[in-house]
């Protein structure tokens, strides 16, 4: 199963780095999941360098709108994580810190195992609503907008933008808002 999620790992400046991403996980047990980022992605990047991560289970859409286009505001509450070098977002729902097992990036879509070393509970799952999917969505053809046709992100987001008008509450307004912001930006 691929869960939506977020990876925090460390840039080589000791800096935060914020993404969504859609781990392979079993539904039974979160000992070992598997990542698959592109060779442009800067988490690739860090974990080929360090090894070390912490995967983020969240409902804040936000997190997933400010990581898909790299344009957070203000970063979120982050505190060190305990067995890796790494972030652990204190307003997520569970984390799990994380070392690679290995990586095959012989492939486009590059394949990194990963083991979990340390988990914890922060806060309940609020859940999702159709505005909190909607968002997602739209923040997942955020970072394929080089792979979908135009004709395709526009009818795509015109379709998620119904349900977010219908359904959101301020923070999902919010966020889709700015991601509009930026697909104006990238798609003239």
């Amino acid at each position: 199963m691929i869960l939506e999620a977020i990876v925090t790992t460390r840039n080589d400046d000791g800096t935060p780095n914020i993404s969504p991403m859609g781990p392979e996980v079993n539904e039974s047990t979160w000992d070992t999941f598997i990542l698959k980022p592109f060779h442009t992605a800067n988490t690739y990047q860090n974990l080929k360098r360090t090894g070390q991560g912490v995967l983020h289970v969240t409902d804040d859409v936000k997190l997933f709108v400010d990581g898909a286009i790299s344009r957070f505001e203000d970063l979120p509450a982050m505190r060190p994580a305990e067995m890796v070098q790494g972030d652990v977002l204190t307003d997520c729902c569970r984390f799990y810190e994380f070392t690679t097992l290995s990586v095959d990036d012989s492939s486009e879509r590059i394949e990194i195992q990963c083991q979990t070393v340390q988990s914890g509970e922060l806060r309940p799952f609020w859940g999702f609503n159709r505005a909190k999917h909607a968002v997602l969505e739209a923040a997942i053809l955020a970072t394929r907008i080089h792979l979908i046709k135009k004709s395709q992100l526009q009818d795509d987001l015109a379709r998620l933008g119904s349900i977010v008008r219908k359904t959101a509450g301020l923070a999902e307004k919010e966020a889709f808002h700015k991601l509009a912001l930026f697909f104006e930006e990238k798609l003239p």
